[in-house]
C-alpha cells in the first residue's frame, strides 16, 4: 500500500513522456512533410531541373545501349537487359547527390538562418530534401524503365519482382542521400559539395557491376568491385527484373541502407545542427 502512490506518479510520469513524443512526432512529420514540398515546387519553378534529370538519365539508356552494347559481353542476357538494373542505380544515386548540394546552397545563401527562427524541427530540413530526392528518384526510375521496356529491356523474374525494382532503388537512394546530406553540410558550398559527391558517386558506380560484369574486371579490381554497395543493389536490381538468387544480394543491400540511414543519416544531422 505504500508503494501504490509512488507506482501511479511513475506511469503518470510515463504517461506524460509517451504523449510528449507522440506530439514531438507529429510535429517532426508535418514539418518535414512541409520541407519536402518546399523541395520539390522548386521544379515547377525552374522546369530545366526536371528536364535534366529525366532527359541526361535516357541519353545514358541510349548511349550504352546502341555504343557499348555490342562490345560488352554478359552472358545469356541482352545487354538492355543486363544494363537497366545499373543506370537505375546510377540515376538515383546521382539524383541523391542533390540533397547535399541543395543543403549546401542553403547554408550558403543563408535559408538554414531564417528555418531556425521557426518553430520547427531542425532534422526537418535534411528529412525534407532527403524525401523530396527520394520521390523524384523514384519518379525517375518508373520514367527509365517505361524508355527501356519500348527499346527492348523485358522482366524475366515475373510482374512482383520487376515492380519492386523502381522501389528497392528509391529506398537504396534515399539511404544514399544521408551521404550526400553530411556532405553538404560539412562543405557548406554548392560548387565544392557538387564536385565533392561527384568524386564520390562516380568510382561507386563505375567500379561496379552496373555496366560491365564483375568477372570482366582485372583480378586486383574484383575484391573491391564485389563489396562495392552500388553492386549489391545492382544485382539485387537484375535478380529481380531477371530472375536470380534474390536473398542473397537482399540482405547486403538491405544492410547498407540501414548503415547509411541509421548510422550517416544522425551524424548529418549532428554535422547539420553544428553549422
Amino acid at each position: 500500500m505504500n508503494h501504490l502512490p509512488a507506482q501511479i506518479q511513475d506511469r503518470s510520469a510515463l504517461g506524460e513522456l509517451a504523449s510528449a513524443i507522440a506530439v514531438e512526432s507529429r510535429w517532426m512529420i508535418a514539418d518535414t512533410a512541409v520541407m519536402t514540398w518546399r523541395n520539390l515546387i522548386r521544379y515547377r519553378r525552374s522546369p530545366e531541373l526536371f528536364i535534366f534529370s529525366t532527359a541526361s538519365p535516357v541519353m545514358f539508356i541510349f548511349l550504352f545501349n546502341y555504343v557499348f552494347g555490342g562490345a560488352i559481353p554478359t552472358g545469356d542476357l541482352n545487354y538492355i537487359d543486363f544494363l537497366m538494373p545499373g543506370i537505375l542505380v546510377q540515376t538515383t544515386l546521382f539524383s541523391a547527390t542533390q540533397t547535399g548540394v541543395g543543403l549546401a546552397e542553403d547554408l550558403q545563401k543563408g535559408m538554414v538562418d531564417r528555418y531556425r527562427s521557426l518553430p520547427m524541427a531542425r532534422s526537418a530540413v535534411l528529412g525534407g530534401r532527403v524525401a523530396a530526392e527520394t520521390l523524384v528518384s523514384l519518379f525517375v526510375a518508373c520514367l527509365m524503365l517505361a524508355v527501356g521496356y519500348i527499346i527492348g529491356m523485358r522482366f524475366h523474374g515475373g510482374f512482383w519482382p520487376g515492380f519492386a525494382v523502381p522501389f528497392m532503388v528509391a529506398g537504396f537512394a534515399f539511404g544514399f542521400s544521408w551521404v550526400a546530406a553530411f556532405i553538404g553540410a560539412s562543405v557548406r558550398n554548392a560548387e565544392g559539395a557538387g564536385s565533392l559527391m561527384f568524386f564520390v558517386v562516380f568510382p561507386f558506380t563505375f567500379l561496379s557491376s552496373a555496366f560491365v560484369p564483375v568477372e570482366t574486371m582485372p583480378g586486383w579490381l574484383q575484391p573491391f568491385t564485389s563489396v562495392n554497395p552500388v553492386t549489391y543493389a545492382v544485382d539485387l536490381g537484375r535478380a529481380l527484373s531477371q530472375g536470380g538468387v534474390i536473398v542473397a544480394n537482399a540482405w547486403p543491400t538491405l544492410l547498407w541502407t540501414l548503415l547509411f540511414t541509421f548510422v550517416v543519416g544522425p551524424v548529418a544531422v549532428w554535422r547539420y545542427r553544428r553549422v
